[in-house]
């Protein structure tokens, strides 16, 4: 990345190798970018959001619904009701603004922040003036802001762990998270 811009050779023939929308591509790279201008200390490869991405959304292809030019999921991706059901019980915390649900939380967008996290680290990922858990670069922005928020370092093993498993107290998820990061440098590096 140069100037704030994604090398468009790059960004097309890793986009072929790895599978990942071209236009969500970008949306990941320029949020690791990002995070790691705000905190140099981070180390926040792309790969690892996009991993995040492809569990929690399938790229924001979940539920019939897929990321537009505009980087917008349409229709809005909501996770299921947290009631406790087989997922932790979240009572409603706004009100149903970003969910829709005014008794359950649910968690929502591409990179699924339940409404309690993107209220602390909800981003504006395109500068359009609004941050929208719906918006791919938004969405991809405030992942990468939450991961570095963890202080620590992502280059070490012990670091990237540890972040990661604050997004999913998942010991699975965490071992998914890494499989497909490694796959998706994999897949770059040779495209």
């Amino acid at each position: 990345m140069t100037n704030g811009r994604v090398d468009a050779t790059w960004l097309t023939a890793s986009s072929k190798a790895t599978k990942i929308p071209r236009r969500v591509l970008r949306a990941y790279v320029t949020a690791a970018a990002r995070a790691n201008a705000s905190e140099p200390r981070c180390e926040l490869a792309w790969n690892t959001i996009a991993a995040i991405g492809r569990i929690e959304s399938v790229h924001g292809a979940v539920y019939g619904s897929r990321i537009h030019g505009d980087g917008v999921a349409r229709p809005r991706i909501r996770g299921v009701a947290l009631d406790g059901d087989g997922v932790r019980a979240i009572t409603d915390t706004d009100g149903g603004d970003l969910d829709g649900d005014r008794t359950w939380d649910r968690a929502v967008g591409p990179m699924q922040f339940i409404p309690t996290t993107w209220s602390r680290w909800g981003s504006d990922g395109d500068g359009d003036g609004r941050s929208n858990p719906q918006d791919v670069d938004d969405a991809a922005l405030a992942t990468g802001r939450y991961l570095c928020g963890s202080g620590k370092r992502l280059d070490s093993r012990d670091g990237w762990l540890r972040a990661v498993v604050t997004y999913n107290e998942s010991a699975s998820y965490v071992r998914k998270v890494s499989r497909t990061a490694t796959g998706y440098a994999d897949d770059a590096s040779r495209a």
